[in-house]
């Protein structure tokens, strides 16, 4: 053993698990007495070696060698090797068989497992026993395939110690036998035989401590074959029966099973005569104190042991004799003795259980009774009868109890055998030998000698197959093969059966007369201690002696063992029972000298063998009465001879059985016991000599007989032996494989095998090519026959076609020049009809127009001569008004003018000089606030001009204006008259006082006139206002109007003809048809008539007036131009109803806005206002004195303040009319703006001519000559100004507009460059990638645009919360200020107010949800929309279901129209065109699922919108408008439901291939987790688990496929469940399809491919996490995948396994656990087998 280096892995010897497993921590070098260990729980360790042998510990295997089904692959063969292989195989995979070379080893499980079904059975059948994981099945079928093959008898020898499993593997391997061959006859020789085995389990078998089952009787079943290899009968031979069971047990166990089963069915009623009881009655079966066994029902097995005696022949009266005399031993062992004294006892009178035994045996009650109290003693002269002791009495009981049992035993043997025994000569046979295995109690008597002693024999024999023959073989033969040494236990027989061995002692002693049981043991001693090695003296005992056995040592204690081998039952009690009147029990005891013995080896019928002659048992003549004397030693001893010659005759088969504890717990492994059991029966010595001899040998006649097939011809020689040599050098290149002997060929194991699948493969091909040659003539015959029955019937066809060809052209010809003169005579018609017409037509027109332009021609001269006289008669009726409201305003001024100087003088002539005196400076005071009150009257008619609205507002503060300048006059005059002493100037103050009145009155006249002209103006634009609203009621009946002409216009098109100039030819047509009109229709007026639409109105009223009958065909041109004026209308109206709902609502919050503003303003300047004058009012009156008018005083100071207020409040109004002017008019342009003023500015001056028109010219200079006109001029030019800056900065405002817009531009360019780069990005990037970033980069879009749009929401938001408040405080002012104004304002002025423009809401468009189309469109329509229609392209620039709703807009205008033949050939059309498109491309994912979300689409359309009371429900109001009316669709309906039902299987089906090449691939194959599994290695024994080679497919490739499917699915907008659904279908899929080829390969079955399985599905569940579909139903589909991986890893030592996997499994069947469970050890060691090559 040659390793030093550092971590490699060694066993050493530990006292309780035998060996353990540690760690080198230091290299070894030669000479180190210690080594450096770590045990596996991390304790460090030093190891001494041992100072003699300097032996270092074995080496451990590598872990990928452990588990391996076949020890002699193992690298390191060694005992610890072989121990903890088996225990990985028990404890972890389960397995409980194992290959040991040509020996199997079971390790009985003590529970039972599912792998002996039928199933099991056919899935060995003709296997090699390489090729599938160890079984007992597998040694059957070689045992069977070696007989039909070689020829030659074969046996199976089970071994092993009792609790093993001995029993079973051995019913298990008839059972195979039974199935496999079948039977020669028709009466089920199968059956017969396995029904044997319950008979001789009942009668056979007991509980022991070690096994509830366990055989305690051998046997040796020959099963017949004849020559087809078919079951024909059997034999059974039984060996030494434990006979002392009958009437003692030790504790905790039974005795035989059939006492039990009678008292558990002793209710029946044939059973009632039995008179049995429960098992604690009777003393032969209470003893052990345990009548019951866990899980077993004796009742039931009863019923099971009475039918097999049925199925082998025993009749229902012989079954029942045989109960009644188990019954009467029952019965027997209650019988009780009473001493009468110490040398005699008696039976109390009327013993019932004595009673019943007599009546049951049919013997007298009293003779029975006395015999077994007394014996009788023969001598040379007489006889005597003397009583016997209490315990000889029970003694004497019992070994009749024995006899009896022993006698029915065999009895019940002979007619198994007699049932079994075939008439057809048997050809061959295959022996099953169940012997007791080896035995050590505590107390170890005969019978646990004999059983080992003939294990010792089976040992001996095993060892002279394994070891002796074949190196002697080898020898022989002259094969290389060099000794082994092994053990021997000859001397261990020798001492038991060679002269004077025990045995012999026995024997001798059984012969003296007074022979005892210490005797005997004194001449043991005497004899063999110290002499013999294997024979030792306990201690402490002189009644017990010592052998050491192959297997161990036992102690046997000498007492009974003369007595169970002399077997003594007195002959008057055996007499008594010959004599019952009861048939079969004499049955039991006649002929009894001529039988061998109870335990004989060959019974009478038995078949010779066919090529092998066992040696029967020799019945010498003569034989006396005293050769039934023959003790139990001596007869086991001659059959056991037998047993072993025959099994040399026969090639062994061998089954090791193992006995894992000694507590029959289930999967339960005890080291200690488990390496016991094999050094005793020869395992490792096995493994050695195996795994380095040539187990496969042929002759050198028979391998060529064999592999003849092989050969060449040239190959042949005369030699034989250099034939094969030179052909096996060519079949098999490693000469080691095979070696020559000198008669025999040697093969290696697997060689054989090897060269019988060259043979099988070459008889195939040669099968294959006569096959081939054969089918190809016969195609070649049925071609040439079809080919010349084809070629006749293409003559014969042909020649018709010819002439049908041949009548088509001349029957063509003739219709041609048929319909040439037919359609030159419609035409002809068709034409003259037409120029009559249009002959007629123009007439008619000519006349017409002629006449109108008459009658225009009449009304406008008369009109003009109407408009002379009425323009006259205004003109005069102006003049005289005018002239008469001038003359009366004269007279009333200059009245007034003359009063006022006549006070003025008055005043004057009082007090000029006082006047003078106080008033010094006031004359220019008053110019100055007269000439500023011209100045703000000129502003404030310059106001007025410009705004319409509030002029009338204006108007009264100049009145006020006015009111307050003529009071504050007055007021000065008050105050000039109470100045009494004033020297004032009289003419001055006349002066002063005139030209205020005439000032004052001028202003008053001129603002009377001013609000006259407002009046007139607002009632003017009232009118404007409705004009605009009729015209617009106009344009829109006008748009009506020529909608449903356009309509009209369609049904014609065809029948007009293209005219290549329009206008000339409407000219041309309005002079054909109206020839008295063309005069006056020049070209011009017919471009005007064209654009305007006139034209085309008038045609139409002419046209609809003639008959239909009699109408023209119209011009193509002239349609096409009309409807394209028609559509610029409409284009012209919707941007000017655009442009006014944009000026409209400008207008409105420009206007609420500043309304607000300026009336908070003006209300308080109002009170501003009020509160001066209140003060001025207040001064005035309470101060007369001169010093309070004076200037500087206060009350002049306040009339100069109030003078000054007046001025600014002036200015504040005229800012104020300007901008809400501004704001008004900015609706219109620049031009309508100044046309406006213009407007208004006319509108003055004509007001100043129509004022002053009459006047001279002396009266304009006194007008002006203030300026007055000026200020007028000016306040325009300001006004002017004041809107020209308003224009400035609009024009200011919306250069920022652009700015910003610009702006927008510029990051809209840069967004755009910085996507193309992307884009460029992306495409360099692979596919996946490349969606996966495009996926990402729109998510991110998407984000960010979502986070403006919000932001812009919550500005919004804000924004109109702030205008709700400030709309609240601005109505309640708003309101307040009405209030108040309503108050002040007169019911006159109330009518005159101007009316505001009433705003006109723009009507929403109603859109119908129709899409109008022609007939004959229709296929174009289907062409486009479904045919060439392209997915990806829809999906990605197109909103999802855009055909199904174009197809469902067509539909409802088809039932608008109420077409029901439009509506059927759309929908027809369209689901031809559906199928069309997927029987062409149905094999492509996107164009399946595409038409599936469109087809689904449209039927949801049309059940929606179908008018059905349970779909309308579920429905808005405005849904419910666009239902179908006029057609039901159900029956298209469930055409499209079928249609959408077939698309949705044909993309499962896609799916299906798509996903199938991918999933074993990606699913097993590809090693996910890396590392995990390796490759497989090539050389060890056959097994067919492989590892597939790693595909193209990963997890990755499915997880991609199966998003780029969800992509798809989702941009064509399909329903989410129907994803779902799709997306349940695809993983059903994949876990099918995963889990059928996890259960057909074995070579998956791993635990590290179970590992990479729940890794995939766990991949596969975080896919649907991430896609949200988790509720989709998909994850169950994959719980069997789930539970199969889980299967392959979960422990399986112990019940809570067992019960954790049926709950786990619960969606697996019981047939998959089975399979998964059998086929995961072989994948488990392939994988193994592959990562130690990878290492090695």
């Amino acid at each position: 053993m040659t390793y030093q280096r550092q971590y490699a892995r060694v066993w050493i010897p530990d006292p309780e698990e035998v060996w353990k497993s540690a760690e080198l921590l230091k290299d070894y070098k030669p000479g180190d007495k210690v080594l450096q260990l770590r045990l596996e729980e991390g304790k460090d360790l030093e190891y001494c070696l041992d100072p003699k042998t300097k032996e270092l510990p074995p080496l451990r295997n590598p872990d990928i060698l452990v588990g391996e089904n076949d020890l002699t692959a193992l690298s390191y063969l060694h005992e610890p090797a072989v121990l903890h292989n088996l225990k990985v195989r028990f404890i972890d995979s389960k397995l409980i068989y194992t290959y040991c070379g040509i020996v199997l080893v079971a390790i009985n499980p003590y529970e039972q497992l599912p792998i002996y079904g039928e199933d099991i059975i056919n899935a060995y059948s003709g296997q090699n026993m390489g090729d599938m994981d160890p079984h007992i099945f597998a040694v059957a079928e070689e045992a069977y395939k070696q007989m039909a093959r070689d020829e030659r008898n074969q046996s199976i020898i089970v071994s092993g110690e009792s609790g093993a499993g001995k029993t079973v593997s051995a019913k298990y391997a008839m059972r195979y036998f039974a199935t496999v061959s079948g039977s020669a006859s028709e009466a089920n020789v199968e059956e017969k035989v396995l029904a044997s085995n319950p008979i001789m389990e009942s009668i056979g078998n007991a509980k022991t401590t070690r096994n509830d089952n366990s055989s305690r009787f051998g046997k040796y079943i020959e099963i017949g074959f004849d020559k087809r290899y078919r079951i024909i009968g059997a034999n059974m031979r039984t060996y030494l029966l434990e006979k002392s069971r009958v009437v003692f047990q030790a504790e905790e166990e039974r005795n035989y099973h059939i006492f039990y089963q009678l008292c558990a069915s002793a209710a029946l009623p044939e059973f009632k005569t039995l008179r049995l009881g429960n098992a604690n009655y009777f003393h032969y079966t209470k003893q052990g104190g345990s009548p019951v066994i866990d899980g077993v029902d004796d009742a039931k097995e009863m019923v099971n042991t009475r039918q097999a005696c049925t199925l082998l022949g025993i009749s229902d009266s012989y079954q029942m004799g045989i109960f009644r005399i188990l019954a009467g031993i029952l019965h027997l062992g209650n019988v009780e003795f009473a001493s009468r004294d110490s040398d005699s006892c008696a039976i109390p009178p009327k013993n019932d259980p004595l009673t019943i035994f007599c009546d049951l045996m049919g013997v007298e009650y009293e003779e029975m009774a006395h015999w077994l109290c007394h014996r009788k003693l023969a001598t040379a002269t007489e006889t005597y009868i003397k009583p016997i002791s209490k315990l000889h009495a029970i003694n004497a009981r019992d070994a009749l109890a024995k006899h009896i049992y022993a006698n029915l035993f065999n009895w019940i043997v002979d007619h198994v055998n007699k049932a079994l025994h075939s008439t057809v000569k048997q050809h061959s046979f295959i022996g099953v030998l169940d012997i007791y295995g080896f035995e050590t109690f505590e107390i170890n008597s005969f019978e646990q000698f004999c059983i080992n002693y003939a294990n010792e024999k089976l040992q001996q024999q095993f060892n002279m197959h394994v070891f002796k023959l074949e190196q002697e073989e080898y020898m022989k033969e002259q094969i290389p093969w060099t000794l082994i040494d092994f053990y021997d236990n000859q001397p261990c027989i020798n001492l038991i059966e060679a002269k004077m061995g025990i045995l012999d002692l026995l024997d001798e002693e059984c012969k003296m007369p007074k022979g005892s049981d210490d005797t005997w043991a004194q001449k043991l001693y005497n004899t063999h201690l110290n002499k013999c090695a294997l024979f030792e003296k306990p201690r402490l005992s002189n009644k017990a002696f010592i052998i050491k056995h192959f297997a161990d040592k036992v102690e046997y204690q000498c007492e009974g063992f003369l007595e169970k081998n002399k077997d003594t039952v007195y002959e008057e009690q055996i007499k008594v029972l010959k004599s019952s009147k009861f048939k079969l029990l004499p049955e039991l005891f006649q002929d009894e000298e001529k039988v061998l013995s109870p335990t004989s080896a060959t019974p009478s019928g038995r078949v010779p063998l066919s090529r092998t002659a066992v040696k029967p048992a020799k019945a010498r003549p003569g034989q006396t009465s005293k050769e039934h004397k023959k003790t139990v030693g001596h007869q086991f001893r001659n059959s056991l001879h037998l047993l072993m010659e025959t099994l040399n005759a026969t090639t062994p088969h061998y089954v090791r059985c193992i006995k894992p504890n000694d507590f029959k717990f289930p999967f339960t492994f005890d080291e200690k016991r488990a390496v016991q059991q094999l050094r005793a029966c020869g395992v490792l010595e096995t493994i050695r000599i195996s795994a380095a001899g040539f187990p496969s040998r042929w002759t050198y006649q028979e391998f060529f007989s064999r592999y003849r097939v092989l050969m060449k011809q040239r190959d042949v020689l005369g030699d034989r032996k250099q034939t094969c040599k030179n052909v096996l050098e060519k079949l098999i290149l490693d000469k080691d494989k095979y070696q020559f002997g000198k008669t025999k060929i040697f093969f290696r194991a697997g060689q054989v095998a090897y060269l019988e699948k060259i043979r099988a493969d070459k008889l195939r091909a040669a099968c294959i090519r006569i096959q081939k040659t054969i089918r190809g003539w016969l195609m070649r015959k049925k071609y040439v026959r079809m080919r010349k029955a084809a070629i006749t019937i293409q003559r014969y066809v042909r020649g018709y076609q010819a002439r049908c060809y041949a009548t088509f052209l001349r029957r063509t010809r003739a219709a041609i020049t048929i319909q040439k003169f037919q359609r030159m005579y419609v035409v002809r018609k068709r034409y003259q009809c037409m120029r009559d017409a249009t002959i007629a037509l123009q007439a008619l027109l000519r006349g017409y127009m002629a006449r109108n332009k008459y009658q225009m021609m009449l009304r406008e001269h008369k009109s003009i001569i109407i408009q002379k006289h009425v323009r006259g008669w205004l003109a005069r009726v102006h003049y005289r008004r005018t002239l008469k409201a001038i003359v009366y305003l004269q007279c009333c001024y200059r009245r007034m003018m003359a009063k006022r100087e006549l006070k003025k003088l008055k005043i004057e002539a009082r007090s000029v000089e006082r006047y003078k005196k106080l008033h010094i400076g006031l004359e220019n005071k008053i110019m100055q606030l007269q000439r500023k009150i011209d100045e703000q009257v000129k502003l404030r008619e310059s106001v007025g001009k410009s705004s319409i609205f509030f002029s009338s507002t204006v108007g009264k503060h100049l009145k006020n204006t006015l009111n307050f300048h003529c009071e504050a006059s007055w007021n000065a005059f008050s105050l000039c008259s109470a100045a009494d002493t004033c020297p004032v100037p009289t003419g001055w103050m006349h002066c002063m006082v005139g030209r205020t009145g005439v000032l004052t009155f001028f202003l008053f006249s001129v603002a009377e006139a001013m609000e006259k002209k407002l009046v007139e103006e607002t009632k003017q634009l009232e009118l404007d206002l409705n004009d605009e609203r009729l015209r617009y009621q106009n344009l829109l009946n006008e748009f009506s109007r020529l909608e449903e002409r356009y309509d009209d216009l369609k049904d014609e098109m065809n029948l007009m003809m293209p005219v290549v100039n329009y206008q000339n030819q409407v000219t041309f047509l309005c002079a054909f048809l109206f020839p008295s009109l063309f005069p006056f229709f020049t070209h011009s007026s017919a471009s005007f008539c064209c654009g305007s639409g006139i034209f085309l109105d008038f045609l139409l009223f002419f046209l609809k007036q003639e008959p239909s009958e009699k109408k023209a065909p119209l011009d193509m041109s002239l349609f096409l131009k009309l409807q394209k004026r028609v559509t610029e209308l409409e284009q012209e109206k919707q941007s000017l109803q655009d442009e006014l709902d944009r000026k409209e609502e400008q207008a409105l919050r420009a206007k609420a806005k500043y309304e607000s503003l300026k009336r908070q303003e003006l209300e308080s300047e109002n009170k501003k206002l009020k509160n001066e004058l209140n003060e001025l009012q207040k001064a005035l009156t309470e101060t007369r004195s001169p010093e309070v008018t004076a200037p500087g005083a206060p009350a002049y100071r306040v009339l100069l303040d109030q003078l000054t207020s007046v001025s600014e409040e002036l200015e504040v109004r005229k800012e104020e009319v300007l901008i809400l002017r501004s704001q008004l008019v900015s609706q219109k342009e620049c031009n309508v703006l100044n046309v406006s003023f213009h407007h208004h500015h006319v509108s003055l001056l004509y007001f100043l001519n129509t004022f002053l028109g009459r006047q001279s010219p002396q009266d304009y200079h006194m007008l002006n000559e203030d300026g007055e006109l000026w200020l007028v001029y000016e306040g325009l030019k300001q006004a002017n100004r004041l809107l020209e800056s308003q224009l400035q900065s609009q024009k200011k405002s919306h250069e920022n507009e652009l700015e910003s817009l610009r702006g927008e531009i510029q990051s809209l360019k840069e967004e755009n460059n910085r996507q193309q780069q992307l884009l460029a990005q992306n495409l360099q990037l692979p596919p996946e990638a490349r969606i996966e970033a495009s996926l990402q980069h729109e998510i991110t879009r998407l984000t960010n645009e979502n986070l403006d749009l919000m932001e812009q929401l919550e500005k919004q938001d804000k924004t109109v919360r702030k205008l709700k408040k400030q709309l609240k405080v601005f109505a309640k002012k708003i309101g307040e200020l009405e209030v108040g104004q309503m108050e002040n304002i007169s019911p006159g002025q109330i009518i005159d107010e101007p009316i505001r423009p009433v705003n006109i809401p723009r009507k929403e468009k109603d859109f119908q949800g129709m899409l109008e189309y022609k007939k004959e469109d229709e296929q174009k329509l289907v062409k486009n929309l479904i045919l060439e229609l392209k997915p990806r392209g829809v999906a990605v620039n197109l909103i999802p279901g855009l055909p199904a709703y174009i197809l469902f807009m067509c539909v409802r205008h088809a039932d608008y129209l109420n077409d029901d033949q439009k509506v059927r050939s759309l929908l027809t059309s369209t689901i031809n065109g559906i199928k069309k498109v997927l029987k062409k491309r149905g094999d492509d994912f996107e164009t399946v699922s595409f038409w599936l979300s469109n087809t689904c689409r449209f039927l949801h359309c049309l059940k929606q919108y179908s008018g059905e009371e349970g779909f309308m429900k579920h429905n808005t109001p405005r849904q419910n408008e666009h239902c179908l009316t006029n057609f039901d669709l159900a029956e298209y309906r469930q055409v499209l439901s079928d249609l959408a039902i077939q698309i949705y299987q044909q993309l499962v089906r896609v799916l299906e291939n798509i996903l199938q090449p991918m999933i074993v691939s990606g699913m097993l194959e590809h090693e996910t987790i890396q590392g995990v599994s390796g490759v497989k290695p090539t050389g060890l024994r056959k097994r067919t688990s492989s590892i597939a080679d790693e595909g193209t497919y990963t997890l990755d490739s499915i997880i991609r496929q199966l998003n780029s499917f969800h992509s798809v699915m989702c941009q064509h907008g399909m329903d989410p469940e129907l994803i779902k659904q799709v997306v349940k279908q695809m993983f059903y899929i994949i876990g099918a399809v995963t889990l059928n080829n996890l259960l057909l390969r074995k070579d998956m079955c791993s635990w590290s491919k179970g590992m990479q399985i729940r890794y995939n599905v766990s991949q596969l569940e975080e896919w649907l996490r991430d896609k949200n579909l988790m509720n989709s139903g998909a994850k169950e589909t994959l719980e069997p995948l789930i539970q199969a991986a889980q299967l392959l890893q979960v422990k399986k030592k112990t019940d809570e396994d067992a019960e954790a996997i049926c709950s786990m499994c619960n969606a697996l069947t019981t047939a998959q656990v089975t399979k998964l469970s059998l086929l995961g050890l072989p994948a488990l060691l392939s994988h193994m087998y592959q990562t130690s090559l990878t290492l090695f």
